[in-house]
C-alpha cells in the first residue's frame, strides 16, 4: 500500500482549499516519523503525498495539516492553526483517500473513496 492522497473543501467559502502544506507521518515506538510531504493543489488535493519510494505496510499513520497558514493567507483567524488526523493501516488494504472539510472554526473528516 502506498498511496494516500487528501482534498481539502473549505466549508466557509463552498471552495477548495489552496496551497495547504501537509505533511504525513508514520509512528515508529512511539516516535512519530516524517515520510511525506505535498501542498494542496488548485482544486483543493493532494494526489499522492507518499513519495514512489516508499511503500507503506500496516501501522499507524497522521496526515498533519497547517491550517494557521491557509487561514492566514486568507486574512482570518482560525482555532486550529495544525489539524492532524491519525488513521491506522491494516494488513491487506489498499489506496487511503482522506478528505477535510475545513471552517475557521471546526473541520471534520471521513475516508473517502
Amino acid at each position: 500500500m502506498s498511496h494516500i492522497s487528501t482534498h481539502i473543501l473549505d466549508t466557509t467559502l463552498g471552495q477548495p482549499a489552496v496551497g495547504v502544506p501537509v505533511r504525513l507521518e508514520h509512528r515508529q515506538q512511539g516516535d512519530w516519523q516524517a515520510i511525506g510531504a505535498a501542498q494542496t493543489d488548485a482544486d483543493g488535493r493532494c494526489k499522492q503525498i507518499v513519495p514512489d519510494s516508499i511503500e507503506l505496510g500496516p501501522g499507524i499513520y497522521r496526515l498533519a495539516f497547517d491550517t494557521a497558514s491557509y487561514f492566514g493567507s486568507q486574512r482570518v483567524s482560525g482555532l486550529y492553526p495544525v489539524v492532524e488526523i491519525t488513521f491506522e493501516i491494516r494488513a491487506g488494504e489498499g489506496r487511503f483517500h482522506i478528505p477535510l472539510l475545513l471552517s475557521p472554526n471546526g473541520f471534520t473528516t471521513y475516508r473517502g473513496s
